[in-house]
């Protein structure tokens, strides 16, 4: 008997623990996702060489936005084309530091936008550099939507761009990476004002929230999951199921899609990409990277941008 009170009060110990280990991480995932804490801005585009301005404008909805122009470096009277940068979650718009909690939990590294704003920007081009809501330096507005309500942002930051006379109308481009790759997609069907859109590692939230629990807490991570997603909809009015990207890709329009994925993603897939791709009415690739982590598939595009500037070129020149 006294075996068996052993076993069932070590059962129930271990039970404890568990629960405890997945409580604590459902409420620290759930604060990621309604309202990450911000990473405050280290750099400008001045320590990088490049002149800028400080911009606010309101997104499409009315809330206030914070970003940078950089001006192309040439110096022209006539207006020059300009691309949009759209960081992923939860960066900012210098990209991800990766010296928070979350990277250091989950194995993130840096990505520096400010190096791909550096070679469009000499490339000839304007670049727009701005915060999503609830990001860097842009006010907050309820949970955070993985692209579906930051739509509203990017149509900002065009309505923005529409009142600028150094700026050619007929040449806008967005590139977006992650959260920001989904808010280009859900954007696209609610303008024809972007002539080129580049998407890297775009996912559907199911799977990259499937994913990304199990790599970090193994078989604890469906349970998890299961409990943020219900705890999610309670609090945003919004199944993660729901935020799906594919069926924005569709309404893409007349827009060329480049889509970029790393194929060492372990929170992504290639096939999910793919998906949107097949049903992007004017996809391009998508352009498969070799990469290490999520991370390397960010950087592919930064550290080798030849693929992408091609692209730009081709549809904004």
């Amino acid at each position: 008997m006294n075996l068996f009170r052993r076993a069932i009060r070590f059962f129930l110990i271990v039970a404890g623990l568990v629960a405890a280990v997945v409580a604590a991480a459902t409420a620290f995932f759930l604060r990621y996702l309604l309202r990450p804490p911000r990473q405050p801005l280290w750099a400008t585009p001045e320590d990088a060489g490049m002149p800028f301005e400080e911009v606010e404008f309101p997104a499409r909805d009315g809330l206030r936005l914070s970003g940078w122009f950089i001006p192309a470096g040439a110096s022209t009277p006539q207006p020059r084309a300009t691309v949009i940068l759209v960081h992923g979650w939860p960066w900012n718009r210098l990209g991800e530091a990766g010296d928070n909690l979350l990277a250091n939990i989950s194995a993130a590294s840096p990505v520096d936008l400010l190096r791909l704003a550096h070679s469009i920007h000499h490339a000839g081009y304007h670049v727009l550099m701005f915060d999503l809501r609830n990001h860097g330096q842009s006010a907050s507005s309820g949970a955070v939507t993985f692209g579906l309500r930051e739509a509203n942002d990017l149509l900002g930051a065009i309505d923005y761009l529409s009142g600028r006379g150094d700026v050619a109308q007929d040449k806008l481009g967005a590139v977006g990476f992650s959260m920001g790759a989904n808010t280009v997609l859900y954007a696209l069907p609610r303008t024809n004002r972007l002539r080129a859109a580049v998407a890297v590692q775009p996912t559907s939230v199911q799977v990259f929230a499937r994913r990304f629990a199990v790599d970090l807490m193994g078989p604890l991570g469906q349970p998890t999951l299961t409990l943020v997603d219900a705890a999610y909809e309670q609090l945003s009015g919004l199944h993660l199921a729901a935020i799906e990207p594919v069926f924005a890709a569709a309404g893409a329009g007349d827009t060329p899609v480049l889509y970029v994925q790393g194929q060492g993603d372990q929170w992504g897939s290639v096939s999910n990409v793919a998906h949107m791709a097949s049903v992007t009415p004017h996809a391009v690739g998508p352009l498969i990277v070799d990469s290490v982590h999520r991370y390397g598939g960010y950087r592919a595009p930064i550290d080798q941008p030849e693929a992408l500037l091609d692209f730009l070129r081709e549809h904004l020149s």
